[in-house]
């Protein structure tokens, strides 16, 4: 028995020799490759993917930036229904919930509370990160602009803001085309390429840098087609016509007029750099739900219309173009994603990557936040993922009466 043991251990030591050598090689390799390439913010990638067991960002991971506060200013708490909790999630609904690791889910139904439900030691202050959901935010906050007179109006030439816009095809960008992704201009949006635009974006250190290597290579206002740099470019317009950090002017025109609990914080690419535009606005679930809140009351906040009327209702309806299969776009307006007809209600709402999701129910007064780890693939045919319909029917079913 001793004999053998000697012998397993003798071959295991023999393995990770060999093994372990030609992992050196290749980590020496790698390094030299990123050295010699410049793209050091794959160290930054590889050490918070997969150093750490897993293929993509997490939900909490804002710490590993700079952030810039969004700050809050006097609270104005949710109404909390006398019919709090009252309700449980149906089975095959909670079971979705679990099966995609959710955080937090929250129904709200005139203006009131009526269901809470955390999960993974998450409470209704914690922070999780928006990812895509910040689009949604960056567009409210061109409507404020606009309504200030900084921005004439959404057909203005992107050109009339930043230089690199006034010529070529360049020069034919409107903000309209970058709200409504159809720009045409050569982001390369793929989630799985440690080399294209979003990794870049997300883990690089000087974002301005690397949006002026893109640029129209199609025709403007016909093809949707979803790309992140389109709202990084909308954010460079409002930091050139507010004069503030994108951060400031969130907190100035939303963040503080609806009356959030928490501070929110903005991740920067680098220290006192800019915000991470298409992404990484972290905040907690009740104060997201704001969010829909001023969009479900057409941009008004107590009686105050804090985002103009017109904008607000042209946001959420689909714009008029085809994707890129030829089909007409019926699931995008300005940053925000539709769900026409669906059981007889026309749903909008903001989304992000792991299943971050604010929907809101304009004929049933409703809102819906989940905030998650994970999200399903979009079913067949369908331009939204799986797991929405879930969070949707189980709301209806609850309180859609």
């Amino acid at each position: 028995m001793i004999y053998i043991i000697n012998q397993s251990q003798f071959f295991l030591m023999k393995f990770f020799k060999k093994t372990g050598k030609w992992i050196l090689i290749i980590l020496v390799i790698l390094n030299l490759a990123i050295l010699i390439s410049g793209k050091l913010y794959l160290y930054k990638l590889i050490a918070n993917t997969l150093l750490k067991g897993r293929m993509g960002p997490s939900l909490t991971e804002y710490l590993i930036f700079d952030n810039r506060e969004v700050r809050a200013g006097k609270e104005q708490p949710w109404n909390i229904s006398k019919n709090y909790n009252k309700k449980t999630i149906p089975e095959k609904y909670l079971t979705e919930l679990v099966k995609m690791k959710s955080v937090a889910y929250i129904i709200i139904k005139n203006d009131s509370i009526v269901h809470e439900q955390y999960w993974d030691g998450f409470n209704e202050d914690s922070y999780s990160n928006s990812f895509s959901a910040a689009k949604t935010i960056v567009s409210i906050l061109i409507g404020a602009a606009i309504d200030e007179g900084k921005i004439k109006n959404i057909d203005q030439p992107v050109g009339d803001f930043l230089p690199e816009f006034k010529e070529g095809k360049n020069e034919k960008v409107t903000i309209k085309h970058l709200l409504t992704m159809s720009s045409g201009i050569n982001f390369d949006e793929n989630y799985i390429n440690p080399f294209s635009y979003p990794a870049v974006a997300y883990y690089d250190k000087d974002i301005k840098t690397i949006l002026k290597k893109y640029k129209a290579v199609d025709e403007p206002g016909k093809i949707f087609k979803y790309l992140g740099g389109n709202t990084q470019l909308l954010a460079s317009i409002l930091e050139k016509v507010t004069g503030k950090s994108l951060s400031d002017y969130a907190s100035e025109k939303l963040w503080i007029p609806v009356g959030a609990k928490n501070t929110a914080y903005w991740s920067l690419d680098h220290e006192n750099g800019i915000e991470k535009a298409s992404c990484c606005f972290n905040s907690n679930a009740r104060d997201f739900a704001r969010i829909g809140k001023l969009y479900l009351d057409s941009g008004k906040w107590n009686g105050k219309q804090l985002i103009p009327l017109d904008y607000v209702l042209n946001s959420i309806k689909p714009a008029d173009l085809v994707d890129e299969a030829g089909k007409k776009n019926e699931k995008y307006g300005y940053q925000w994603w539709i769900i026409p007809h669906y059981k007889g209600h026309d749903i909008f709402y903001a989304r992000g990557i792991l299943g971050q999701y604010i929907f809101c129910i304009p004929d049933k007064k409703m809102l819906v936040v989940r905030l998650g780890h994970k999200r399903e693939k979009s079913l067949p045919g369908q331009d939204h993922p799986g797991d929405v319909y879930y969070y949707l029917d189980a709301a209806l079913e609850m309180y859609g009466n």
